[in-house]
């Protein structure tokens, strides 16, 4: 076997696109996680902790088959039946809502935990994210799509992340010109991906072929330049003034909505793509991502998805977003570490007065690590800074002197 074979079957290489998380980072993030469920507590938000491994056709349920790809599939030992496992929680929330709760009134759920995928999203992505949601059920209005970005962008604030951009779509506007223009589901598909790629010669060509009005001709064939600022709208109100009037509600929608992200945040950057349209197979109005500058793909997600829990049984409005923390942390700012307070060390001395002061410290949220007997290492070495020091009758704490190397 040479080098290189050897390599890839060493017992310590991981998959590509896994991760380890070791102690200083698996802390920050717990302690980060801790802050962001706390604080979707305080809105109203019901954490909940879905399966990691379920009935394929479960976890594919609303979301038009786009998972499919992304799902590690497996059968079961036991009913024989085919399994996935879950590269997405929101198919999972959507069916507690729809199953569990039983409320007509809006129903909050969150949710925090490793999904795995088939594939990395970027090179040298991950495979194995950590999905942060929030989803809003039972409100049809923009009022919820707009509480659950303002969530997602608090959720940033949280996190410690200062530099990102909104941006913000609305299938809505594609799939009325679609309508509009009379396209097969083919030839639906094969524009909506040249649109995807902002192909404009390829969307020229496509748009040439078939036999559609020259207005719908020139509306769909804008879409791939209404992309910008706040100015983007105004353009988009010119060029599409001649569309249906459910594209005309989707542009007054996005107006107010952004409106409304600058009155409460003016300090985010709103960005407008009339093209982008993530999960286009299940999502029905509002979408939207968050981009941090450096890192190649949107960062945060979410939309809304109508309908997603009719296969359940209980048709209801749905709107929300997911994230992946791990991510968000990595370019987060360092004010949102735990404290870097350090470990007191307590000797191995069978003493119960020292037993007892090692419970109060601890009872006080000090980190005490007890010697073990004939253990290497001694209380610096183990990152203490203090370490418990009998003085007559008591135990005390003393700073441990650095030694100078």
């Amino acid at each position: 076997m040479n080098e290189a074979d050897s390599r890839l079957t060493s017992p310590w290489l991981l998959p590509e696109g896994i991760t380890e998380i070791l102690p200083s980072q698996a802390r920050r993030l717990e302690f980060i996680r801790r802050k962001v469920l706390d604080m979707y507590e305080t809105w109203g938000y019901q954490l909940v902790i879905t399966p990691m491994l379920e009935y394929l056709e479960s976890l594919q349920i609303g979301t038009g088959q786009d998972l499919d790809l992304q799902t590690f599939k497996l059968i079961d030992t036991l009913s024989g039946r085919l399994l996935g496992v879950r590269a997405d929680i929101t198919p999972q929330a959507a069916r507690i809502d729809a199953r569990q709760t039983g409320q007509d009134a809006p129903v909050r759920l969150c949710y925090l935990g490793t999904v795995l995928r088939a594939y990395q999203d970027a090179i040298g992505g991950t495979r194995a994210p950590l999905q942060l949601g929030a989803e809003l059920y039972g409100h049809a209005g923009i009022e919820s799509d707009i509480e659950i970005i303002d969530l997602m962008l608090e959720t940033f604030r949280i996190v410690g992340v200062e530099k990102f951009v909104l941006d913000l779509g609305h299938v809505a506007i594609f799939r009325g010109l679609v309508e509009e223009a009379g396209l097969d589901p083919q030839q639906e598909q094969q524009l909506f991906d040249a649109l995807q790629r902002k192909a404009i010669p390829e969307i020229n060509q496509l748009l040439n072929q078939w036999s559609i009005p020259n207005r719908v001709h020139t509306m769909l064939s804008s879409l791939a330049n209404l992309n910008g600022g706040q100015e983007t709208l105004s353009q988009a109100r010119g060029l599409l003034s001649a569309a249906p009037s459910d594209v005309i509600q989707a542009l007054d929608q996005l107006g107010r909505v952004a409106k409304k992200i600058r009155d409460n945040r003016p300090e985010v950057e709103v960005h407008f793509d009339l093209s982008e349209l993530r999960g286009y197979q299940y999502q029905t109005g509002i979408v939207f991502a968050a981009f941090i500058p450096g890192y190649g793909q949107e960062v945060a997600r979410g939309g809304r998805y109508d309908n997603i829990g009719e296969t359940f049984g209980r048709s209801r409005p749905a709107t929300g977003f997911s994230a992946d923390l791990k991510v968000m942390l990595d370019y987060s700012e360092d004010g949102t570490r735990p404290s870097a307070k350090k470990p007191i060390f307590a000797p191995y001395v069978e003493d119960e007065s020292l037993q007892d002061m090692i419970l109060a410290l601890r009872n006080m949220g000090e980190q005490v690590i007890s010697e073990l007997p004939g253990q290497a290492g001694d209380a610096e070495s183990m990152g203490c800074d203090r370490i418990l020091v009998k003085f007559e009758d008591e135990w005390d704490i003393k700073q441990l002197k650095k030694n100078k190397r």
